[in-house]
């Protein structure tokens, strides 16, 4: 009898989930299984979060989009309160946490890091797994070959092993890459003649050994190679002229590059302190430190940029607390970020005693950021 009542209970709790909500509920018994199964966009929330329960309403409609019927990705989430473990081993460090999990992306899943409307999320979605509407007519698109080097696992080692190298890593079914493709023939034949650089690409279905050594965690990736070595990651609009201005600004950067200490030393005056590899573990070493991980040419750095000086000024004379800001660009300070484990820009991560506690995922408001700040060094002093 008893075994009866809980399973009417199961069966009218299951109910009331899919009555209120499509989004499906994952435990530490039931998440890796379902993500080895099918793409999955995944919330790692906390019940009590303000940010989690703004983005609760627009997660639900996410998911009643999503989780009908036969789909290529599902919606869902996951209590870290509940399940400790699961969102540690997920390396879950602030709430909300969004994850994409699925093929062409790295097994510990892609974190997103853009605004958090229906539209944008769902743009993330097509984006990463070749889900748009143009596929079909992008993939039809011919590759061109003019100025385009098509590398394979037996040629690629040599050809990188000097000079300055351009390169695409690709899935042929994703979309997102189909979309890139006239962008990029149209890169290479603009440095057809330029010996200074090459435009080249991989396809990671068929040369997977090459794309896992250069840490391709998605589709399209695309890596700036010096002498062997991954230097920068593009993130910027893929138009012909954003690539092109980007190659550009590198090739006329690394000519530049002995005077890169004093360039900046040289910076103009701001409330936020400038870190780099040499003075970074001594500036972090005591208090809190927010610090910014940023590129230049990043157009959400630009933008909130004008707000997180602001967010300096606010606490400057405060002894328990720095902002601080840390060009990822920089020769200096790209085995800093590839140490600190950064893979967008900008990140935001807070340190406490040279620690890091915790990354900031809230609006990047000036009255959002300063309270994150506030309510650790509240909860030090209880």
């Amino acid at each position: 009898m008893l075994w009866r009542v809980l399973l009417v209970s199961l069966a009218a709790s299951t109910l009331a989930q899919k009555e209120g909500s499509a989004v499906l509920d994952f435990s530490e018994d039931t998440f890796a299984e379902a993500v080895a199964q099918k793409p999955h966009f995944v919330m790692f929330y906390a019940p009590w979060c303000g940010h989690c329960k703004r983005l609760s309403p627009t997660w639900d409609d996410l998911g009643n989009k999503y989780n009908q019927g036969e789909v290529e990705v599902a919606v869902g989430k996951v209590d870290c309160t509940q399940h400790t473990a699961l969102c540690s081993s997920q390396d879950v460090t602030g709430y909300p946490t969004l994850k994409l999990f699925g093929k062409g992306v790295q097994s510990s899943g892609l974190k997103y890091r853009g605004p958090r409307d229906l539209a944008s999320l769902e743009k993330f979605i097509a984006e990463q797994l070749g889900t748009g509407a143009e596929d079909e007519e992008a993939a039809s698109v011919p590759e061109a070959v003019t100025g385009l080097v098509e590398y394979t696992d037996v040629t690629f080692k040599a050809s990188v092993a000097h000079g300055r190298h351009f390169i695409k890593f690709y899935a042929p079914w994703c979309g997102h890459c189909q979309r890139l493709l006239p962008a990029w023939e149209a890169l290479a034949n603009s440095f057809e003649h330029d010996k200074s650089v090459t435009i080249g690409k991989v396809d990671c279905t068929q040369y997977q050994s090459v794309c896992t050594q250069y840490e391709v965690k998605g589709y399209p990736t695309l890596l700036w190679i010096v002498d062997g070595k991954k230097v920068e990651k593009y993130a910027g609009d893929r138009s012909h002229d954003d690539l092109k201005k980007f190659a550009e600004g590198l090739l006329g950067r690394e000519e530049q590059q002995q005077g890169g200490e004093r360039q900046l030393r040289d910076q103009p005056e701001t409330p936020v302190v400038v870190l780099t590899s040499e003075n970074f573990e001594n500036a972090i070493e005591k208090g809190y430190s927010m610090v910014k991980f940023y590129a230049p040419w990043c157009g959400h750095c630009k933008r909130m940029a004008p707000t997180y000086d602001e967010l300096g000024r606010k606490f400057v004379g405060n002894d328990q607390v720095k902002i601080g800001k840390v060009d990822c660009t920089h020769e200096l300070n790209r085995g800093l970020c590839s140490q600190q484990n950064v893979d967008g820009f900008p990140t935001l991560f807070l340190y406490k005693d040279g620690n890091k506690i915790s990354e900031y995922n809230g609006d990047r408001s000036l009255g959002d950021m300063a309270n994150f700040i506030s309510k650790n060094l509240d909860h030090d002093e209880l």
